[in-house]
């Protein structure tokens, strides 16, 4: 069977560093922190107090005090995002086939604000159940899809992929594949996320997953970097249009990159921790190259899932270093958590899109914080650290890993005829 060719025409992001895609690359271009106290809660009692909040997004003005009240922040952050990258892709439905475009999201908790604040409403009362009749179509991780396909009236195949930390990675390969099988010709995909809370902060807390670094913020997410010690919690949105190539051109869209492989796989080891040896990150990393029929010398850099864990960061490398051989030290790696945070179901959509503007501009956005070497590891490998190196890049790769041991990577490179 011959795939059909499958590539990117439109992007949105809302990030704790830009609320649209010019914005988002303009800051990770110069290093910027989202990182700074969190201002939507009181964390007096919390151990962590500061997280990469989005900043100045104003959902009543977007979207109108009375429709904003209806939806929880992951989903208004879902539409917002896709605002954009529809925009973008100068997409007029009316003279499309609607029952050919679908949407596939990704989160990997859906409303947990809107939880939250209900079970906390109910348990201040007499046991009298009073919860509001949005409760439920406001909280579960399926709706952002849902309401994406209702505004734009989209009847293709709509769904939303769980998969912690990998939700997103994994909503853009189902659109993938389900494009390069001829079962649709367009997909709105990507994911969001709205963890910033309370049960967010304080679940992540209870882990010891999060940084603790309250004194200085903008420096806290250090992946790679000898003293890192947690991640730093992010929200927000990332939204990629993907489309057949003959239906873009047939429609005269202008092509950001083509999408070229996708791999997943399981660590099979840790409800959270990953595999010491990374054999999972390998497995997913070889798959999708094997998928995209390229080998790592093709690759020029890679977008690494890099929380700033003591763990987590080892892990991948040793399995970057499996997958690449010496390839390794012609490679720019870099991660863009430690500007953005963590978007955990989110952070596969929006890393992309970094990925996808390397490929537009030769820039390889940097790592920032990075202070002291780690001699865990080899210091030959550029991690880019600190500052954006300009160099050609032809072909990307992003990383996602999450709880579960989920992993799923993917891979963009220039578009040619």
């Amino acid at each position: 069977m011959e795939f059909k060719r499958v590539v990117v025409t439109g992007l949105g992001a809302l990030t704790p560093i830009g609320n649209t895609v010019p914005e988002y690359w303009d800051a990770l271009s110069r290093g910027v922190s989202g990182a700074a106290l969190i201002k939507s809660f009181d964390t007096t009692h919390f151990k962590t107090k500061f997280a990469c909040e989005v900043k100045g997004f104003d959902a009543d003005g977007f979207l109108g005090r009375k429709d904003a009240r209806k939806l929880d922040p992951f989903v208004q952050y879902a539409l917002f995002s896709t605002e954009e990258a529809v925009k973008d892709a100068e997409l007029d439905f009316s003279k499309l086939d609607t029952s050919r475009i679908g949407v596939i999201w990704g989160s990997g908790i859906g409303g947990l604000k809107t939880f939250l604040d209900e079970v906390i409403n109910f348990a201040k009362g007499d046991g009298t159940p009073r919860f509001n009749p949005f409760f439920i179509p406001k909280m579960i991780a399926d709706i952002a899809p849902g309401h994406i396909s209702i505004k734009y009236g989209l009847r293709g195949p709509n769904f939303t992929t769980v998969s912690a930390c990998a939700s997103s990675n994994n909503s853009l390969i189902d659109a993938f594949n389900y494009i390069r099988l001829g079962k649709a010709n367009m997909f709105i995909s990507g994911g969001s996320e709205a963890i910033i809370n309370e049960a967010g902060i304080g679940g992540f807390n209870a882990m010891h997953a999060l940084s603790t670094r309250n004194d200085d913020p903008a420096t806290a997410s250090r992946p790679f970097d000898l003293d890192r010690e947690g991640f730093v919690a992010g929200e927000g949105a990332g939204t990629i249009i993907l489309e057949e190539l003959g239906h873009a051109i047939a429609r005269g869209a202008k092509i950001y990159a083509e999408m070229v492989g996708g791999g997943m796989s399981a660590d099979a080891y840790h409800m959270t921790a990953p595999h010491p040896e990374g054999l999972g990150a390998a497995l997913v990393m070889k798959a999708a190259l094997e998928d995209a029929g390229l080998t790592p010398a093709d690759i020029d850099y890679v977008n690494v899932h890099g929380t700033s864990t003591p763990i987590g960061d080892p892990q991948e490398i040793k399995a970057i270093q499996d997958t690449f051989g010496d390839d390794i030290y012609r490679i720019n790696i870099s991660s863009t958590k430690s500007m953005t945070g963590h978007l955990l179901g989110a952070a596969g959509a929006v890393e992309a899109i970094a990925s996808i503007m390397a490929l537009q501009t030769g820039i390889i956005p940097p790592t920032i914080n990075h202070f002291t070497d780690d001699p865990v590891f080899d210091p030959k490998i550029n991690f880019t650290f600190n500052t954006a190196q300009k160099r050609e890049v032809n072909i990307v790769q992003s990383n996602g890993f999450g709880f579960g041991g989920h992993n799923a990577s993917v891979i963009f490179k220039k578009y040619e005829v």
